[in-house]
């Protein structure tokens, strides 16, 4: 089974090895942008750029097709960036929304059993019109 939250090299999306559109995808940032770091390193005199490049792309997994399907929802892409990149602050959200939806709903049961006399009387009168 594939984990949405692992490093996979991105062989669809990628020039060489598909390592820069790999760590593009892990990250969130644009693929060009990795690309140009890469390409600046290496040719500022960080040449274990390279070999490091080549280690990661005999070494990783290529991304699972399943992975792929999931892309086209640009919610989830973001959704799955996030929590890759911080995975304690994703859990500290959904918990969030979670207190959020429940407060609300809280407040709906509150309204609707509450002694709303208005409420009542509304109900009354389009019964008997």
């Amino acid at each position: 089974m594939a984990r949405r939250t692992g490093f996979y090299l991105d062989k669809r999306n990628g020039k060489f090895m598909g390592v820069c559109a790999g760590i593009a995808d892990y990250t969130g940032f644009d693929v060009l942008w990795v690309r140009i770091f890469m390409v600046a390193g290496t040719l500022l005199g960080a040449g274990f750029l390279i070999l490091l490049y080549l280690v990661i792309g005999f070494m990783a997994e290529p991304k699972p097709a399943e992975l792929y399907a999931g892309e086209v929802n640009p919610e989830d892409r973001a959704f799955w960036q996030k929590t890759r990149a911080a995975p304690g602050r994703s859990i500290r959200e959904v918990r969030s929304s979670f207190r959020d939806i429940d407060r609300r709903l809280r407040d709906i049961e509150a309204s609707v059993t509450s002694q709303n006399s208005r409420l009542a009387r509304e109900i009354d009168d389009l019964r008997h019109s």
